[in-house]
C-alpha cells in the first residue's frame, strides 16, 4: 500500500540525527508549535534523553519522543535529516531499509569543508550537484527529497526569540515542497519561499558557508532574506495549530 504523504495529512516528524545542535532547534520549534516530534538518533538512550529536555522547554503538553535511527524511519512517512555530511552516505545506506514506501524526507544536510578538516566557510564538491541530490539518489524509490533549513542558525532556533530569516525549499516533487513550506512557516518569524528544483538546493547549500563566513567575521548569527517577491510567494502561517493536520 503507497502511504505517501500528501498536504494536510497529520504524521509526526522524525527528525533523523535528531540529537545534534540543528535537529534539537527544530525539535524545540515544531513541538512548541504542537506537532509531535520523534527524535532519531544511533543511540536509543540519547534519543530519549534529548527528547525529554526538549520536552522540559517546550512545556507539559509538548508530544516528543526517541527513537533509534531506524525505528524512527519506521515510525513516520516524514523524514528531516540533520546529520553532519560526513556521515550522510552511510547512514541512508544502513538506514534504507527502514525508510517507508512513500515518505517525504527533507534534507537538511550542508556539505561543508569542516567535515575532511577545512574550513566550515567553504562548501565542498558533490559529484551529485548537492548533498540533497546526493541524498535523493541513496533513498528508496519511490521517496521524495526536499532541501530546506540549510540557512537557518542552529543557535538561534534552541533560543526563545522569534526567527529572522526565510527558508528556502527546493524539491522536484511539489507535494514535498508544499509540506517542507508548511512546516517551516511553523517556525515563528520564518517565511518558506519555493526554491524551484531539488537541483537548486547546491546553490542554497553554498548560502551556508557565506553565511557562517558573515556570522564569524561579524560575530553575528544572521540568515538570509528574499525581498520583493509578491505576497503569494511567501508561505506563512500564524496559528498554532497543526499544519499537519
Amino acid at each position: 500500500m503507497n502511504d505517501r504523504m500528501n498536504v494536510g495529512v497529520s504524521r509526526a516528524i522524525a527528525i533523523i540525527g535528531g540529537t545534534g545542535p540543528a535537529g534539537t532547534g527544530l525539535a524545540l520549534r515544531w513541538a512548541r508549535a504542537g506537532e509531535t516530534v520523534i527524535i532519531g538518533s544511533r543511540d536509543a538512550a540519547r534519543a530519549e534523553q534529548t527528547s525529554e529536555a526538549i520536552r522540559k522547554r517546550a512545556g507539559a503538553d509538548a508530544q516528543v519522543s526517541g527513537l533509534e535511527n531506524s525505528a524512527a524511519c519506521g515510525a513516520s512517512s516524514l523524514l528531516v535529516l540533520t546529520v553532519p555530511y560526513e556521515g550522510l552516505a552511510a547512514l541512508l545506506k544502513q538506514l534504507k531499509p527502514a525508510i517507508r514506501p512513500g515518505s517525504i524526507l527533507i534534507d537538511a544536510t550542508v556539505p561543508l569543508a569542516a567535515s575532511v578538516g577545512g574550513r566550515a566557510s567553504r562548501t565542498l564538491g558533490v559529484w551529485q550537484g548537492s548533498a540533497a541530490q546526493q541524498t535523493a539518489e541513496l533513498v528508496p524509490k519511490g521517496v521524495s527529497v526536499a532541501a530546506a533549513f540549510q540557512n537557518v542558525s542552529a543557535d538561534v532556533l534552541n533560543g526563545d526569540a522569534d526567527l529572522d530569516c526565510d527558508v528556502i525549499v527546493c524539491s522536484d516533487d511539489p507535494n514535498a515542497t508544499q509540506v517542507a513550506m508548511d512546516l517551516a512557516a511553523k517556525i515563528a518569524g520564518v517565511r518558506a519561499i519555493d526554491g524551484g528544483k531539488l537541483e537548486n538546493a547546491r546553490i542554497v547549500e553554498q548560502i551556508t558557508a557565506l553565511l557562517i563566513g558573515l556570522n564569524i567575521r561579524h560575530k553575528g548569527r544572521g540568515g538570509i532574506r528574499i525581498t520583493g517577491l509578491p505576497e503569494s510567494a511567501y508561505k506563512v502561517l500564524s496559528s498554532r495549530f497543526s499544519v499537519l493536520s
